[in-house]
């Protein structure tokens, strides 16, 4: 049993795996409705062969002899120590589990598609019920320290404890909160430009444009519409993106682009050689949206980006902004004012929607409300902490696609992901000093060749603490998010 044993093994179920990965793709984008039932079946049947052969006694065998190979670099051995961790987790879970699971979010997720169109809470509500009994069930089996939703953490980013999140938290409270509220007594600038007619397929097309300029390679990808914008991987060439397009609204377009844009760079990104290792695979949540919210934000909502960007952009949406200046479109674009729906938030605002999803998921996993009460309690924290009324729980509760997916534990990545990408994009400038002058001129293939190096090729070789530290010399600080937001606002 060699190393070579072992890489081969791991692309073969990573195989099964993206098989699986093709087929979700295609249920969120173009698979007809009658098909939902038979797909759900599918997607089970591709988990529970992939979780029996993870799980076969051959595999703990060849983890166990290779965790003592003293001959295997620092790549090898990183890959062999996660993989074991992995396995030694997997064995708790039965295939009949996995595959009820699989089975469950297909259903929830078709569930929430129909509910949110229908604005019907009442057909999401059973599917999700079972479906977080079922993760309530997980956290059992995986067992945790101190929460159970430590458990759901951990899947997502490795480590973080609901301790830690609570923490993180009480930062926004306390920095966040009044530097905003401060913000917010003066007066809110117009987004009445954003909100004019801009035809669809020429903000598809605009999109791409700058999608390709950013990098992004669409002979490894492509870009489709989907209800809620996503970006998935089969491997390192085959990276695809979706957006979602309003035309009386052209933020929900470029900004929605860009992010996905940011994450599909950091899979295209990982070394196509390490297929199926962890090295192959994206270090954790936290640093995938730190690469999403680092080109949607730090560059995206910049100045620079826009000066660049905008004679274009008028010229492909000529009778929208026949009277619009760059510093006007700016400024409506990162007015910063409460709003409903997180994705089209401000990025300021934008950790009062994930303070709100984290309070709701922990509540869930300590028992104090219950499925038919999300969206009572999801109204009262945003009236209490954005000061708005939800009057639709397709644009309340049921906005984001995660839960139907079981993704328990994944919001607080956002949060995490922005104060990465400060920090980040802070260690970037001071290694590329003419850095915003670059992206003026609409040149970003300095700052993407900073993103390979220190972060894209090392997948899950280290921790995300560890590739925090060895690419910007410190552990995560939350300051360098406020100095941005401060020096951008203030």
């Amino acid at each position: 049993m060699s190393y070579a044993d072992y890489t081969n093994r791991l692309s073969k179920l990573a195989d099964i795996a993206y098989t699986g990965a093709v087929l979700n793709w295609d249920m969120e984008t173009y698979m007809p409705p009658k098909s939902a039932e038979r797909r759900s079946q599918q997607l089970a049947t591709l988990s529970g062969l992939a979780h029996e052969q993870f799980t076969s006694e051959e595999t703990g065998t060849l983890l166990e002899k290779l965790n003592t190979d003293e001959s295997l670099d620092e790549r090898q051995k990183a890959n062999v120590k996660h993989t074991l961790k992995q396995y030694r987790k997997a064995k708790k879970y039965t295939t009949a589990f996995v595959e009820e699971m699989s089975r469950t979010i297909s259903e929830t997720f078709n569930a929430w598609q129909e509910a949110k169109q229908k604005n019907d809470f009442s057909i999401y509500a059973p599917k999700l019920e079972k479906l977080i009994a079922l993760k309530k069930k997980e956290c059992e089996l995986i067992g945790y320290a101190s929460h159970p939703y430590d458990a759901m953490l951990d899947e997502y980013e490795p480590g973080l404890k609901t301790a830690d999140v609570d923490k993180l938290f009480n930062d926004v409270r306390s920095e966040l909160v009044p530097f905003v509220k401060h913000l917010l007594e003066k007066k809110a600038g117009s987004q009445e430009i954003i909100h004019r007619f801009y035809p669809k397929d020429a903000q598809i097309a605009f999109s791409e444009k700058i999608l390709k300029e950013m990098g992004y390679d669409f002979d490894a990808g492509r870009q489709d519409i989907s209800m809620h914008p996503f970006t998935t991987n089969f491997s390192a060439t085959d990276v695809r993106v979706t957006t979602r397009v309003d035309e009386n609204n052209i933020s929900d377009c470029l900004t929605g682009s860009i992010h996905e844009g940011g994450h599909a760079l950091y899979e295209q990104g990982i070394p196509d050689d390490q297929y199926g290792l962890p090295s192959g695979e994206y270090c954790s949540l936290a640093i995938h949206e730190s690469q999403s919210r680092l080109w949607e934000n730090n560059v995206g909502r910049s100045k620079e980006f826009w000066s660049g960007q905008f004679p274009e952009l008028k010229q492909a949406f000529p009778e929208a902004l026949k009277d619009v200046a760059v510093e006007q479109f700016y400024d409506a674009l990162n007015v910063v004012q409460p709003s409903l729906i997180r994705i089209n938030a401000d990025e300021v605002t934008y950790h009062f929607h994930v303070m709100i999803r984290f309070e709701v998921e922990k509540a869930i996993f300590e028992n104090r409300i219950q499925v038919s009460e999300i969206p009572s309690y999801w109204n009262s924290r945003y009236k209490e902490y954005l000061g708005i009324e939800v009057t639709s729980d397709a644009e309340g509760c049921m906005q984001d696609v995660h839960w139907s997916h079981g993704s328990f534990g994944y919001f607080p990545t956002y949060s995490l992901g922005s104060f990465y990408a400060a920090q980040m994009f802070n260690a970037a400038e001071k290694a590329i000093p003419e850095l915003k002058a670059q992206i003026s001129r609409k040149n970003y293939s300095e700052l993407l060749k900073w993103l390979r190096v220190n972060i894209h090729q090392h997948g899950k070789t280290f921790t995300a603490r560890e590739l925090c530290i060895r690419s910007t010399g410190e552990e995560l600080n939350f300051s360098y998010f406020m100095d941005y937001v401060k020096a951008k606002y203030a």
